[in-house]
């Protein structure tokens, strides 16, 4: 396929989404399978042209003075990518597939160097509801961090270290483009290729399949690293999902003491087993809440670590669709969602022990108020200071830009290259 028919398909597929309301992946996913002729190298640049059309909705919607999915994939060509009107009118007019051509409007706006003045959530790329919740956040760096959560999303693995170094993955993974990341101790960053570029596949790589490595975010892992998990305990991941962090914090635990992986949806937990296998871990239970309680845990566990259902504001730079689908209602039900969590999970920390709550949301409604919520019902809870354990553990790296007065952290990409992710820590009196 020419550029042409590849801004037409893009195009196509945006009008699903909008039409159908469906995930971006879904539509894209169902177009291939429709257009069967269409090869890996023109998915990719159609996907990279639907995502970043929705990673910039807003700002591109001001400059084209237009919100189709016309307006969206045209900006993203000529002003995303920075291809220039007379690359955008060459590929309309030199395929057949293309489609019309530019329009005397979209020309004289496409042809003019001015940038058009904007609303702060426009030039943030964020909806305009929840702009009074950022501002709140971040204050004058809100748009910055808007604009930072819009942009293309780095490959982050993690290094296993049950299995392997991250020297050897460096090594392993050379061709790629490989670097260290720049704080997790166990991170491998791949960065993001821009316009057309197309991303490695790390999973059909050698060393996924032995599970030297697994693809985690840099601010996941810093999550799981805080925790400190250690050989010996007794740890409950409470909301393990496909087991991304349980596999962080068994390798902290060098296989020894034991893990519990639970979360109330056995589907997400359905790919965790082929994971352990993989991975080389030993030391963990899965309890299935479909046939196992948790009961026998009451305060029993050293650690417990609830990564909680959110509104993943924090990683829309992988999954721009959910930005404009996240509704206030949504975020009343997230935060429902978690007040039962953290009451439920914290019953199973022994006196002494910790409890870790993460979100990977940027929300302070998911974050610092639940947190101060939690503390405020449970008197037999304190603060612990994440801030305190990262300076020990992570001696010599820059220290988070957000950080509250019990410690607590806030991970963005704009301030430390990683997704959105809020880290609190609490320990139950002795």
């Amino acid at each position: 396929m020419k550029d042409g028919g590849r801004l037409a398909a893009a195009i196509e597929v945006l009008t699903d989404i909008e039409n159908r309301h469906r995930p971006v992946q879904v539509a894209l996913r169902d177009w291939g399978a429709a257009h069967r002729f269409a090869g890996s190298g023109d998915r990719t640049v159609i996907g990279n042209l639907v995502f970043d059309a929705l990673r910039n909705k807003v700002s591109l919607a001001a400059r084209m003075k237009s919100a189709t999915p016309r307006a969206l994939v045209l900006g993203t060509y000529a002003l995303t990518w920075e291809k220039g009107l007379e690359a955008l009118s060459g590929a309309l007019s030199q395929d057949r597939h293309a489609p019309e051509s530019l329009t005397d409007e979209e020309v004289s706006i496409l042809g003019d160097d001015m940038q058009p003045e904007m609303k702060d959530f426009e030039a943030a790329d964020v909806p305009s509801w929840i702009w009074p919740e950022l501002q709140s956040i971040f204050g004058d760096s809100a748009v910055d961090e808007g604009q930072a959560l819009a942009k293309r999303a780095p490959v982050d693995l993690r290094t296993n270290t049950l299995k392997s170094d991250r020297d050897k993955v460096l090594k392993r993974l050379a061709h790629t483009g490989a670097i260290r990341s720049q704080i997790s101790p166990l991170g491998v960053r791949i960065e993001a290729k821009p316009g057309l570029g197309r991303m490695p596949h790390v999973q059909a790589e050698e060393g996924y399949r032995k599970g030297w490595f697994e693809l985690q975010d840099e601010a996941s892992q810093l999550a799981a690293h805080l925790a400190q998990a250690k050989p010996g305990e007794q740890v409950l991941d409470y909301c393990a999902g496909g087991g991304g962090k349980t596999l962080a914090l068994a390798a902290s635990m060098q296989n020894k003491g034991q893990l519990y992986a639970y979360d109330a949806d056995r589907l997400r937990l359905a790919p965790i087993h082929e994971r352990l296998q993989r991975a080389g871990v030993r030391n963990i239970q899965v309890r299935d809440p479909a046939s196992s309680s948790l009961e026998d845990l009451q305060r029993q566990m050293d650690l417990v670590f609830i990564d909680a259902p959110c509104t993943g504001t924090g990683v829309w730079r992988r999954r721009p669709d959910s930005k404009w689908r996240l509704s206030e209602k949504a975020l009343e039900d997230r935060i429902e969602d978690q007040r039962h969590v953290l009451d439920h999970a914290s019953q199973y920390v022994k006196p002494g022990g910790r409890l870790v709550y993460a979100t990977c949301s940027v929300l302070p409604q998911e974050n610092q108020d639940q947190a101060a919520r939690f503390l405020n019902r449970n008197p037999d809870f304190s603060s612990k200071s994440a801030l305190d354990i990262w300076r020990q553990t992570l001696s010599g790296l820059p220290e988070p830009k957000y950080v509250n007065e019990r410690g607590e952290l806030l991970l963005t990409p704009a301030s430390t290259g990683t997704d959105g992710f809020f880290i609190a820590i609490f320990e139950r009196r002795s």
